[in-house]
């Protein structure tokens, strides 16, 4: 009995799309746990490069939005570790935290509107480079190794 295997090529380049998108993941979750890091500082600091908005469903005190960035932004630091290493759990809650920095920008979008713009776009990118490299796809990366088999 024969068995049909998928070309030794076309599981390598699947190994290679999936591993791309997750370093890709995994460097821009930083970068925005970096920027939110610094954002929040800038906000419990009361910076001036925040505006004011009179009449704001969703006004917080300056201050309450610079501690809301700063937690998620260190969460977001740590799970991007996580995802260096192509951690399950990191993908998983790499997706939910990017989620929660879009509705963090979202709801403080009158305080920073083009920076809030800018993050929220970041976050799309992170949660769709998490969600789509399939879990077939990240094989051992010791079953292909140069030269032949093992």
């Amino acid at each position: 009995m024969t068995a049909t295997h998928a070309p030794r090529e076309a599981h390598s380049t699947k190994f290679a799309w999936a591993a791309g998108l997750m370093t890709f993941a995994a460097v821009m979750l930083t970068l925005v746990g970096i920027l939110d890091i610094l954002r929040g500082i800038m906000a419990i600091a009361e910076d001036d490069v925040f505006l004011t908005t009179r009449n704001y469903v969703f006004e917080f005190d300056l201050t309450s939005w610079g501690w809301i960035h700063l937690v998620l932004g260190a969460v977001a630091v740590i799970i991007s570790i996580g995802l260096f290493q192509a951690a399950t759990w990191a993908r998983v809650l790499g997706v939910v935290i990017a989620g929660l920095v879009i509705i963090a920008n979202f709801l403080s979008l009158p305080y920073y509107p083009v920076w809030s713009v800018i993050m929220i776009a970041i976050s799309g990118f992170i949660i769709w480079a998490l969600c789509v490299a399939r879990k077939d796809d990240f094989g051992d990366p010791f079953d292909t190794m140069p030269g032949g088999d093992r």
